[in-house]
């Protein structure tokens, strides 16, 4: 008999009361054929392991921590500040998400992000499909008829604020009728 395996999925996450306001933003663009994403859910993925056997979680969890351990040792600073962009949908040919891009001024997020995914792929085998690191918040689902068809519908600019990161979590991620539930395995604090 085979062990269902657990979706997981590295990330940061910006404060509650901005996930928040990402969220009533989303919500009020329902009327594209939007699902918001709940406010709990808002977050920056740093890597996307998808399924993985259960016995690789606490492999994971001590190779996300050995990442940001060597990103402290080789100059690497918390708190990492972050700041929102404009909107934009994902993936740009075929959308089916509505996000915010992140920026990352001094580039720490993504160094602290491949010193992570050089420690998943030593300690689990972690193999990016994706290289290229764009740093978004998703912060609503299922594009509606419109942008599946390729014609975005028009976006309100959206929240502008920076944010502090200071800790990575690893998360397990359950995918249910009404959308995706996250519970996080494990936090590792930034320096």
């Amino acid at each position: 008999m085979t062990r269902p395996g657990h979706r997981l999925f590295v990330a940061v996450a910006p404060p509650p009361r901005l996930a928040n306001e990402l969220a009533a933003w989303a919500r009020a663009h329902r009327g594209a054929g939007l699902r918001p994403v709940p406010p709990a859910n808002v977050h920056v993925t740093l890597a996307f392991l998808g399924a993985r056997p259960a016995a690789d979680v606490e492999a994971t969890l001590r190779a996300v921590r050995a990442g940001v351990d060597e990103w402290t040792l080789t100059g690497g600073r918390a708190p990492i500040e972050l700041a929102l962009a404009g909107p934009c949908w994902l993936p740009p040919r075929r959308p089916r998400a509505l996000a915010v891009d992140v920026v990352d001024r001094t580039g720490a997020l993504g160094e602290l992000r491949d010193r992570i995914v050089r420690a998943l792929d030593d300690a689990v085998g972690f193999a990016e499909d994706h290289p290229r690191f764009r740093p978004h918040v998703t912060v609503a689902r299922g594009a509606g008829r419109a942008v599946q068809d390729g014609v975005a519908p028009l976006l309100g600019p959206s929240p502008q604020a920076t944010f502090p990161v200071d800790v990575v979590t690893l998360h397990r991620s359950f995918l249910e009728p009404g959308g995706a539930r996250y519970e996080a395995l494990g936090d590792v604090p930034l320096g």
